[in-house]
């Protein structure tokens, strides 16, 4: 007689066994819930910061000579135009004026003797930038005796 082969039943009832893997279902849950709590806790931006920006407008007490101008910085790093204290943006407006004027006037660049070396050099560099085509350095004769 033939031998009997006894092939597996897939589908038939397995007996209950402890499963050895821990759930992480409910672990993932949690903690997609903290994640909702803190985004909902993160406080709504209250401050802000103020920036000046700049205007096109020039400062009411500048004025502006047809001839000579005069950019003066002064020993605690202060703009002054004309005589006139200015900011950085109301120079640039200035400067931008005289360069578009037919025929540009003198712009004077005077610097203290104690001023910034950082200001002045940054100062030139912005007359240069709004096309100023007259451009003197005046008072160098204060700097004649320097280090000694």
């Amino acid at each position: 007689m033939p031998k009997k082969i006894v092939r597996p039943n897939g589908f038939a009832p397995k007996k209950a066994r402890a499963m050895g893997d821990m759930n992480v279902t409910p672990f993932i849950d949690v903690l997609l819930v903290l994640l909702i709590m803190l985004i909902l806790a993160i406080p709504v931006q209250t401050h802000q910061t103020t920036v000046d920006l700049p205007t096109d407008k020039p400062c009411p007490q500048c004025v502006l000579d047809p001839e000579t101008n005069t950019v003066f910085i002064t020993a605690n790093d202060e703009l002054l135009w004309n005589g006139a204290a200015v900011t950085r943006d109301q120079l640039r407006t200035q400067v931008a004026a005289a360069s578009a004027m037919e025929e540009q006037p003198l712009l004077r660049f005077e610097p203290a003797a104690l001023a910034s070396y950082d200001t002045s050099a940054r100062t030139i560099a912005l007359i240069k930038e709004e096309g100023a085509q007259t451009f003197a350095f005046v008072g160098n004769a204060q700097h004649k005796d320097f280090g000694s």
